[in-house]
């Protein structure tokens, strides 16, 4: 682990159908599918223990029981608990963790999800994050712009942007001629990624009566200029379609650039 404990409760999206991998999620979450020998949740929470944070608050919603059941190797558990994860007397292999499993609804959009982690929410700020996308980021460096821009600009949250590929190759026009060929450039525009810090006065831009994607809400508090933003140059990668769990596999082998933590 590197120097310098952040332990920062961390909410992770698990609840969504990912419709865009049916191959593979009509049989399990998106969070449980496979990079290499562990799904991609776990390379996930790796990424956060790396940087001092093993509390988890998992978002649970379409086969949630079965993440329960990946945890702790036991039939599914319907309700809503709390396991110690650094237990030894557990079957499962230990990691520092504590890892609370919330039952959030098996249509629910992820504001609400976030609404009803809250009571499991034990710190202030606290991270948050989707299932399905792994990269190098620094946490730490995270943590600490957004505790300036909260200084500075009483932002109740910092997202992480960064700037993607292309899926496409872009072709270059000169009069009626092709002038070149550029295979997937870097794009101009930035894209939120997750990895997020939100204070709980985010709570205040949430309703159970308003079932909406977080997206809707962050739009909210950008409006008021309460949203901060931390930019990562580094390695980001999601797990959308087949093709990306493809690529996240044959890097896992090849030597993943997301893998920051030590055996």
């Amino acid at each position: 682990m590197v120097k310098g404990k952040q332990d920062c409760d961390v909410v992770i999206f698990c609840g969504g159908r990912g419709t865009r991998l049916s191959e593979k999620t009509r049989e399990m979450p998106k969070p449980l599918i496979e990079l290499g020998e562990y799904p991609i949740l776990w390379h996930i929470m790796k990424i956060y223990s790396h940087h001092g944070n093993h509390r988890f608050v998992l978002a649970l919603g379409y086969r949630g029981e079965m993440i329960v059941e990946y945890f702790l190797h036991r039939h599914p558990m319907q309700q809503n608990f709390t396991v110690d994860l650094s237990d030894p007397s557990l079957p499962a292999v230990p990691e520092p963790w504590t890892v609370s499993f919330i039952q959030t609804g098996l249509e629910t959009k992820t504001a609400t999800r976030l609404l009803r982690c809250r009571e499991h929410i034990t710190g202030n700020p606290f991270m948050a994050t989707y299932g399905d996308g792994v990269a190098d980021i620094d946490l730490r460096a995270l943590l600490s712009r957004h505790r300036r821009l909260r200084q500075e600009h009483g932002v109740i949250g910092t997202i992480t942007i960064t700037r993607p590929y292309s899926k496409y190759g872009i072709t270059s026009l000169k009069g009626d001629l092709v002038e070149r060929f550029r295979e997937k450039p870097l794009m101009n525009e930035y894209i939120n990624v997750g990895f997020m810090v939100l204070e709980d006065g985010i709570y205040d831009y949430l309703s159970e009566d308003e079932d909406v994607m977080f997206e809707e809400t962050l739009q909210r508090v950008a409006a008021e200029g309460l949203l901060g933003y931390y930019v990562h140059d580094g390695f980001w990668h999601a797990m959308d379609t087949y093709k990306d769990y493809e690529d996240l596999n044959r890097m896992w082998k090849e030597g993943p650039r997301w893998k920051i933590w030590r055996e």
